[in-house]
């Protein structure tokens, strides 16, 4: 049997992080997922999927995720109950995240999106980059480039023995 979840979406506000009684971190949250299609007025909708995750990855996402972050959960599904307040039994379905992926660097602090989560392509920040292309001569002056194919053998064979061969 198996049981397997991959996703990447945004979260949807900050991650909750507490710890049990005994002292076992866990961080909650919420990922936005757009979904593959549009609806019938032309928009992408989303899904909005609970995640758990424990221990020091919990604390390493509630120190570097935030609202709006791009986030892989990879994980599984679980389903629980418990009795509510009411006395009422409470049916809950959340991913296990076994890894979460950071997908932004740290600094790219991303938008407040409103609430909408249906368009994250489109509604992201402008960062505007300098190119300098001196750069790259500065950096790398002390090495040699050379414009020539590795590959290119005029037609010679390449010697290359099984054991510099990855598989």
């Amino acid at each position: 049997m198996m049981n397997r979840v991959v996703l990447v979406g945004r979260l949807t506000k900050d991650p909750d992080l507490r710890y049990t009684p005994n002292g076992v971190a866990v961080a909650t949250f919420t990922l936005a997922v757009n979904r593959t299609f549009t609806n019938q007025q032309g928009e992408r909708e989303a899904d909005f999927i609970n995640c758990v995750i424990w221990r020091r990855p919990a604390e390493n996402v509630a120190n570097f995720l935030k609202k709006g972050s791009l986030a892989g959960v990879d994980g599984r599904i679980q389903t629980r109950n418990y009795d509510g307040q009411d006395g009422k039994r409470v049916y809950v379905t959340e991913v296990v995240a076994d890894s979460v992926q950071f997908l932004e660097p740290r600094n790219a602090a991303p938008t407040d999106r409103g609430g909408d989560f249906g368009g994250f392509g489109g509604n992201q920040r402008n960062q505007s980059h300098s190119f300098d292309p001196n750069q790259n001569q500065r950096s790398n002056h002390e090495y040699t480039r050379t414009n020539d194919d590795p590959f290119a053998n005029n037609g010679e064979p390449i010697d290359i023995s099984d054991d510099d061969l990855p598989f």
